[in-house]
């Protein structure tokens, strides 16, 4: 192996004295970084290749850092010379975004989800205060705080990546002199605790049953109020009003045990933030949709939308030109939320099948009747049936998975697929469609298609909590997810 995975394979070898079994890249949704799971026997891992050696070191130092606070962080088990390279404890594969999937769809958040969610956020205090007690914290952090410049760097962030790409109108200076005045109002807040700055459910492993901590290494010193407005004003998650008040009311309650709370003006000041907070999404959004061209931010903005429109009346006699601007904004067409299931609709009734096939065999059939949705040649990619030790084996297989991930073409190709997967299911879904076929097709349906197949089944199931029944038609295996 070469290249990343070289680099990965090495370190494993050095902290274990034995070589990898198997290498798997994992996706990451927003991030730079590029994950793999690597695993020999009993044991693994998480393999980590960040970009910049001062993100990767702040983010072990971290970890360390809140391990020795009893906070449940994963473990880091090696790091490179050059600190662009680690190998960090494996939590599983469930998020806290995957475990609520079902409330996210719906709308409807049962107690279970209720439950986990108020016992994340109950924790969240003693990453704040305990995680920055002691030396090894501004050590980590190089410096790092909340401060009027970072303010006016994501406000502008939001100006120029979000308002100016949407093609909204606004009069700057009126816009630069109200965002001098919020960056007043946030700074008087600001009580120098860690700040992780992207509490989200994301950033949430479940593993037995507790929630674990992941992708801290951006905090800085700052205000306890930024990490609620992240996590309880998540835009994806849409969280009704009374799961809002519930989640706040849990963290006030937790912070108590650090500090005397006045619950009313805990919640006027959050406002503030939720505010603030929204805008630098919105940056975000416009960004990485904007200029990226990936479609999951581009769908996200109308619920970042309804939640700024929901503070506006937090700064409207403050910033009353920012409040007005921002009413006619949340007011387009273009962004108001996607369709939703009426009360009493099930959203899951939307039953998914994916099939694996061979050309030589012909394109499954689709007895629904309703024309075979979409079909996808996996024939471009390069094909592990080439090579002897794989003549036996399948897509199903972990060798064959890190075949074809370490060679990175089928990744690509599957961003795209998920994609287009994706934008489909959520159209069905608020239409209230009963059935969605996919298809992948390879020479012989033994690799190529079948890791496909099982890949988006996987991906939809994690994404949306639906009714998954997958086929691999040539390797007689059906089976439900």
């Amino acid at each position: 192996m070469s290249g990343i995975t070289g680099e990965l394979e090495s370190l494993f070898r050095s902290y274990t004295g034995n070589a990898p079994g198997y290498i798997s890249r994992l996706t990451s949704a927003g991030s730079n970084r590029t994950y793999y799971r690597l695993g020999a026997g009993d044991f693994s891992c998480i393999g980590v290749a960040g970009t910049v050696a001062e993100e990767n070191e702040a983010f072990c130092r971290l970890a360390a850092h809140f391990a020795s606070k009893g906070i449940n962080v994963p473990e880091v088990y090696a790091v490179s010379r050059d600190k662009m390279y680690y190998l960090q404890e494996d939590l599983g594969t469930e998020s806290l975004f995957d475990r609520i999937s079902g409330g996210r769809i719906c709308g409807n958040y049962s107690s279970a989800d209720r439950d986990i969610l108020k016992r994340t956020i109950s924790y969240l205090p003693d990453i704040q205060i305990l995680g920055a007690e002691g030396p090894d914290f501004p050590a980590a952090l190089h410096g790092l705080s909340f401060s009027r410049r970072s303010i006016m760097f994501d406000l502008n962030y939001f100006k120029y990546c979000f308002l100016k790409t949407a093609g909204i109108e606004f009069h700057e200076d009126r816009l630069e002199d109200e965002f001098e005045v919020l960056a007043g109002l946030l700074m008087a807040h600001d009580d120098n605790v860690f700040m992780y700055r992207d509490f989200q459910s994301r950033n949430v492993m479940i593993k037995d049953g507790q929630p674990y901590f992941i992708d801290f290494q951006g905090g800085r010193r700052g205000p306890v109020y930024y990490d609620v407005a992240s996590f309880v004003w998540q835009a994806r998650s849409d969280f009704p009003a009374d799961l809002k008040d519930e989640l706040v009311d849990a963290y006030v309650a937790a912070l108590g045990k650090y500090r005397k709370v006045d619950g009313r003006s805990f919640r006027e000041t959050l406002q503030l933030f939720v505010f603030f907070r929204t805008l630098q999404v919105l940056g975000a959004y416009g960004f990485r949709g904007c200029y990226e061209k990936k479609r999951h931010f581009i769908e996200s903005i109308p619920f970042a939308v309804a939640n700024l429109r929901s503070v506006l009346p937090a700064v409207s006699g403050r910033c009353p030109y920012m409040a007005c601007l921002f009413e006619e904004l949340s007011e387009l067409p273009r962004f108001g939320k996607p369709e939703t299931v009426l009360p009493g609709e099930n959203r899951t009734q939307l039953k998914i099948r994916v099939f694996s096939f061979s050309y030589r065999k012909g394109i499954p059939e689709d007895v629904s009747g309703n024309g075979g949705g979409y079909v996808f040649d996996c024939r471009a990619i390069h094909n592990p049936g080439k090579y002897p030790e794989f003549k036996d084996r399948t897509g199903m297989d972990q060798d064959v998975r890190a075949f074809l991930e370490g060679r990175g073409e089928v990744l690509t190709f599957l961003d795209s697929v998920f994609s287009l997967a994706d934008a489909h299911v959520e159209k069905y879904l608020a239409r209230g469609f009963t059935d969605l076929m996919f298809s992948f097709g390879c020479t012989g349906g033994q690799h190529r298609s079948v890791y496909c197949a099982e890949a988006l089944a996987c991906h939809l199931k994690s994404e949306y909590g639906l009714a998954v029944h997958l086929v691999h038609r040539e390797q007689g295996v059906e089976k439900d997810l």
